[in-house]
C-alpha cells in the first residue's frame, strides 16, 4: 500500500464528511473500467426501481424506501401524500408522549417496550443503541426481539413496577408474524396480570386490514402507524417502524432522514468514481469474485456502531443470500456477514484474521469525534483515549495488510442522527446496485418464508403429539411408539426433540421416564392431566 495508490483511489465527499478507501483492495488498474458497462446497467436498474418499477417479481410489488426520505420522488402522489402525513403523524404522536397529553394508566410514559423481529427489531436497536443517551432519553427503551419466554421475562423484570408507565409498540407488517404475536400476547397477558388496561398503552405499527390492525381497531388502541407493502422489513427503519420507536426516545428522526437523502443524492450518481456505493459494490464484487467466495467481517471503531454488523448481516444475508437468479438458474448467491467492534476484537478474533484462513476481506468503519465532551483526558502526555482507538484501528489494518489481507476503510465525522443516516442510506444501495450486478433479486425472501412454514409443521405437530398422549391418560410411549401411532414414522426424530421440550416444560402436563439407552425413555399424561 502506496500514498499513491491513496490519493488514486481514496474517495472523500466534503459536504457528507465522508471518505471511502478502496486502496487496500490490490484490484487490477483497468478493474473499474472493465465493470463500468455493468456498473451502468446496475445504476439503470436502480434508477428505474427508484421510478417505480415492479423490482420485486415474485410477489409484484414495486421497491420504494427510497421514498421514505424523498416523498415528492415516489411515483404518485398518492403515496407522497401517506409518507409525509405518516412522518407528520409520528412526529405529532411523540410530542403529545413527551408533553404528557398521552399518558399512561400510572402517569406520564418514561419506558418504550418494542415488539418485532428481523427488521421490526434490528433498525430500531441499532438507532437506539447508537443514539440513544440514558441522561437525555425521553423514553427508555427496551425490546422483545424473539419468542423466547425466559428472554421476554428479562425485559419484563427490567420493567417491574413500571408497567403503567411504559408504552408498547407492536410491529408486524402482516400482523401475523408468530414470534411478534406472542411477544404481543405475553406483553398483554403482563399488563393484565399487573391490573393495567392494555390497551390504552398499545401502539400498532402494521399494513391496513392486517390481523395486527384490525386486533388495534377493535381494542382501541392508542394509535396506528401505516406500513406498506412497497417497504421491506430489512430496508424500513426510515419508515414507522423505526422512526415511530426512535421519535418516542426523542432521537432527532428529521436529521436521520435528511442524512439518508443526502446519501441518495451522492449516490444515485452516474459517474462510478463518484458514486461511494457503486465503488463499494465493485468492491464486494472481486473480493467475492462475484459468487460470495469471501465474508464480510465489519468493524466499526466505535461503541455505538457496536449492533451496526447485526443490521448489515440481515440487509446483506436475506437480500443477497439466494438459490435462484431472476432468470432461474441455480446460482446460491449471497455474502456471509460478521463483527463486533474494535478494539476489542484485537483480543478476539483478529488474530486468526490476521494468521489464519485468509477467506475474508475487512470493513473498518473509522469515527473521528472520540466523544461530545469538549476535552478528553490525556491518559499519557498528549494522548487520549480516542487517540489510542484510533491508533489500534490503523494498526490493525496494517497488521492485515502485511498478510495480504484487504480492507476497505469507511470514514465518517461522528456518530449523529445525520450520520447514521447517510450509513442506512449508503449500504441500502450498495446492496441493490452489488444484486444488479450478479443479477439476482434482492427484495424477496424465500428461503425466510420456509422457515416459517416448516416450523408451522412442527407447532401442527405438536398438537398431534399432545392429542395422542391425552387420548391415552396414564399409558408411557416412547418418541418411536408415539411416531408411529400418530402416523409420523419420518419424523420420529422431530417427535422425539418436541417430547423432549414438553417435558422439560412443567405447564405442558407432558412426563418423562428416562431409561439407560436414551432412545428407550417414555412419555405420558397423569390421567388427572388428561
Amino acid at each position: 500500500m502506496n500514498w499513491t495508490r491513496f490519493k488514486t483511489y481514496l474517495y472523500h465527499n466534503a459536504d457528507l464528511g465522508v471518505s471511502l478507501d478502496i486502496s487496500r483492495v490490490p484490484f487490477p488498474d483497468d478493474y473499474l473500467a472493465t465493470m463500468e458497462p455493468r456498473m451502468q446497467q446496475a445504476l439503470a436498474d436502480m434508477a428505474a426501481l427508484e421510478n417505480g418499477a415492479i423490482a420485486n417479481p415474485d410477489e409484484h410489488r414495486m421497491v420504494g424506501h427510497y421514498w421514505l426520505r424523498a416523498p415528492q420522488l415516489a411515483p404518485t402522489p398518492a403515496i407522497t401524500e401517506e409518507i409525509t402525513t405518516t412522518l407528520a403523524a409520528i412526529k405529532a404522536f411523540a410530542g403529545k408522549i413527551h408533553s404528557g397529553e398521552i399518558s399512561g394508566s400510572k402517569g406520564k410514559f418514561k419506558h418504550l417496550l418494542v415488539i418485532g423481529i428481523g427488521g421490526s427489531a434490528l433498525g430500531p436497536q441499532l438507532v437506539s443503541h447508537a443514539l440513544g443517551h440514558p441522561r437525555k432519553d425521553k423514553l427508555g427503551v427496551h425490546f422483545f426481539d424473539n419468542t423466547d419466554p425466559d428472554g421476554m421475562d428479562y425485559v419484563l423484570g427490567e420493567l417491574r413496577g413500571q408497567l403503567g408507565k411504559t408504552l408498547v409498540v407492536v410491529i408486524s407488517k402482516s400482523g401475523g408474524t408468530a414470534e411478534t404475536r406472542n411477544g404481543m400476547l405475553e406483553a398483554t397477558a403482563a399488563f393484565q396480570a399487573a391490573g393495567i388496561d392494555h390497551t390504552k398503552h398499545f401502539v400498532a405499527v402494521t399494513g391496513a386490514g392486517s390481523k395486527l390492525d384490525q386486533v388495534a381497531q377493535n381494542e382501541h388502541w392508542l394509535a396506528r402507524f401505516a406500513m406498506w407493502d412497497w417497504v421491506g422489513g430489512r430496508t424500513s427503519e426510515l419508515s414507522a417502524v423505526g422512526l415511530l420507536p426512535a421519535a418516542l426516545q426523542g432521537i432527532d428522526i428529521q436529521a436521520m432522514l435528511d442524512g439518508a437523502a443526502a446519501m441518495d443524492v451522492v449516490t444515485r450518481t452516474a459517474v462510478t468514481a463518484e458514486n461511494p456505493a457503486a465503488l463499494l459494490a465493485l468492491m464486494w464484487f472481486i473480493e467475492t469474485g462475484g459468487r460470495g467466495q469471501k465474508d464480510m467481517v465489519v468493524l466499526p471503531y466505535k461503541d455505538r456502531l457496536l449492533l451496526f454488523s447485526r443490521y448489515l448481516q440481515q440487509l446483506v444475508m436475506e437480500s443477497l443470500g439466494k438459490e435462484l437468479d431472476l432468470h432461474g438458474n441455480v446460482v446460491n448467491q449471497g455474502i456471509a456477514v460478521y463483527g463486533n467492534k474494535g478494539s476489542t476484537d484485537q483480543h478476539a478474533y483478529v488474530q486468526q484474521l490476521r494468521e489464519g484462513v485468509n477467506n475474508f476481506f475487512v470493513t473498518f468503519i473509522e469515527v473521528l469525534k472520540d466523544r461530545d465532551a469538549k476535552t478528553s483526558l490525556a491518559v499519557e502526555p498528549g494522548v487520549t483515549s480516542g487517540d489510542y482507538l484510533q491508533g489500534f484501528l490503523l494498526g490493525t489494518r496494517d497488521a492485515l495488510s502485511e498478510k495480504d489481507r484487504h480492507s476497505i476503510t469507511l470514514t465518517i465525522p461522528d456518530v449523529s442522527p445525520r450520520t447514521l443516516g447517510m450509513l442506512i442510506a449508503l449500504y441500502e444501495r450498495v446492496v441493490g446496485l452489488y444484486a444488479s450486478l450478479i443479477g439476482i433479486n434482492a427484495y424477496h425472501q424465500p428461503g425466510v418464508e420456509a422457515g416459517k412454514k416448516a416450523a408451522g409443521g412442527v407447532i401442527a405437530l405438536q398438537a398431534k403429539i399432545l392429542a395422542a398422549l391425552h387420548a391415552a391418560p396414564g399409558q408411557a410411549f416412547t418418541a418411536e411408539a408415539l411416531a408411529t401411532s400418530i402416523g409420523a414414522g419420518e419424523q420420529t426424530e422431530i417427535v422425539y426433540k418436541i417430547l423432549e421440550h414438553l417435558a422439560a416444560n412443567r405447564g405442558s402436563g407432558v412426563k418423562k421416564r428416562a431409561r439407560a439407552r436414551w432412545f428407550e425413555a417414555t412419555y405420558r399424561v397423569n390421567p388427572a392431566a388428561a
